[in-house]
């Protein structure tokens, strides 16, 4: 008998085949039981009328429970009502592996216990939605900067160079070197890339040891990096806007049945397209204190900020030319108002705030160690760094997309630390 995915069995109609697969549900009328299982591609309800099976079969099914493993053989027929448009009629039901107490039961659970067991949470039907919608964006990542010409560089984790704020930092003993760092940001190596290569990026996890505990945070993150040569910072802006545009309509089209699982509202999603509305910082300022905020000139946007601003938009929102003394000192100074850099910052609505920081780099060589030096970094560790502006220095840009906000932002959900398998947070390191 061939032993047969769920999400095979739209070719099996009419056959009898074998699904092995963990159990979901189970109820009975005592005439006629139902179980509804899962083997990873999908869901199956299996129906079995007592008067149709061999006692054995019966009583196999009294003793299982959530989580059991068992392989069901029968007859698939199409069914619009069942989970995944298809039911089995058994005729033989066999307990693989049993499962005892399962600590998670379709009771609500607090967050904390859900998350001490996210080994198992995992197996739920809202947590794999997410993983698959997390699939669906990371390959449309992948498969945009492929068509785009992109090429993939590694970057590396451990690290002597800083890219970000030094408070923010994991460091670790590396033999006689001295210390290294966790990587926040492969950047400064794309950028090295990007003089060989012209479009790159780089794709993995990053660290910040940021003490935060807002929905936001995470201190281990995935992000995406690309770098242009010879792109300017207005063309970075509208390569995020077709990048974000690209992903969201991946989700919409590929991950429909996730989206009605999560209860997503599509048409948020819909909304997603380019061109992006546009607002420069000092503007941006004036619409805050309009709305009340406190906030200066000068100062960082907050997540309270980002909200205001984003309220007014239904599709992303980009604020550029921020402060100079609030960004990263690889950020080129505005040369229409040196008190600013060439960035932006991309906003989702709904109150996700940012997902994308993007900036076109510094090229000159003074300005670039004057920064370094006037942040207080050694421009001996810059070196290297140094040298792209020293031999054949180029305009270029690029941004990163954290890739756990934007599932988050894809799947209508409030907290990122569901937007990935085993989150780490301040106060989270198990499991």
């Amino acid at each position: 008998m061939p032993n047969v995915q769920v999400k095979d069995l739209g070719t099996q109609v009419n056959s009898d085949v074998t699904v092995t697969g963990w159990v979901v549900t189970t109820r009975s009328s005592g005439k006629i039981a139902f179980l509804v299982l899962r083997d990873g591609s999908g869901y199956l309800q299996a129906v079995i009328p007592k008067r149709e099976v061999e006692e054995e079969v019966w009583d196999v099914f009294g003793t299982l429970s959530q989580e059991s493993l068992v392989a069901v053989t029968g007859e698939v027929h199409a069914e619009p009502r069942a989970p995944g448009g298809y039911e089995m009629l058994v005729r033989t039901l066999v307990r693989l592996s049993p499962s005892v107490e399962y600590p998670i039961s379709p009771k609500d659970h607090g967050t904390p216990f859900l998350f001490a067991h996210r080994h198992l949470w995992l197996r739920s039907r809202k947590q794999v939605a997410i993983a698959r919608v997390r699939h669906e964006v990371v390959q449309a990542i992948r498969d945009f900067l492929n068509d785009e010409g992109f090429t993939l560089v590694d970057t590396p984790i451990l690290t002597g160079a800083i890219g970000e704020e030094a408070g923010n930092l994991f460091a670790t003993p590396y033999f006689d070197l001295g210390e290294a760092y966790l990587a926040q940001t492969g950047q400064l190596y794309v950028e090295a890339a990007a003089a060989a290569l012209g479009k790159v990026y780089c794709f993995g996890p990053t660290f910040r040891a940021e003490k935060s505990k807002t929905r936001r945070h995470l201190t281990e993150f995935w992000m995406v990096e690309p770098e242009v040569a010879f792109a300017t910072s207005d063309d970075n802006m509208r390569l995020q806007e077709a990048f974000v545009s690209y992903i969201a309509q991946r989700v919409l089209e590929r991950r429909e049945s996730e989206l009605q699982e999560l209860e997503r509202d599509r048409s948020a999603l819909e909304r997603i397209k380019a061109p992006f509305p546009r607002i420069s910082y000092t503007d941006a300022i004036e619409r805050l204190h309009a709305k009340g905020s406190p906030i200066t000139w000068g100062q960082d946007l907050g997540a309270e900020d980002e909200a205001l601003l984003a309220a007014d938009h239904e599709r992303p929102l980009f604020v550029y030319n921020y402060p100079k003394e609030v960004k990263a000192f690889y950020m080129k100074e505005n040369p229409d108002d040196p008190r600013t850099v060439l960035n932006n910052d991309c906003l989702a609505p709904e109150g996700y705030g940012e997902i994308i920081g993007g900036s076109q780099r510094e090229d000159d060589y003074d300005q670039l160690l004057a920064r370094i030096q006037a942040q207080g970094l050694d421009p001996e560790a810059y070196g290297w760094y140094l040298d792209l502006r020293r031999y054949g220095t180029f305009v270029h840009s690029g941004f990163g997309l954290g890739v756990e906000r934007t599932v988050a932002w894809m799947c209508g959900i409030p907290h990122i630390r569901e937007a990935i398998a085993f989150p780490r947070q301040i106060h989270r390191l198990y499991p």
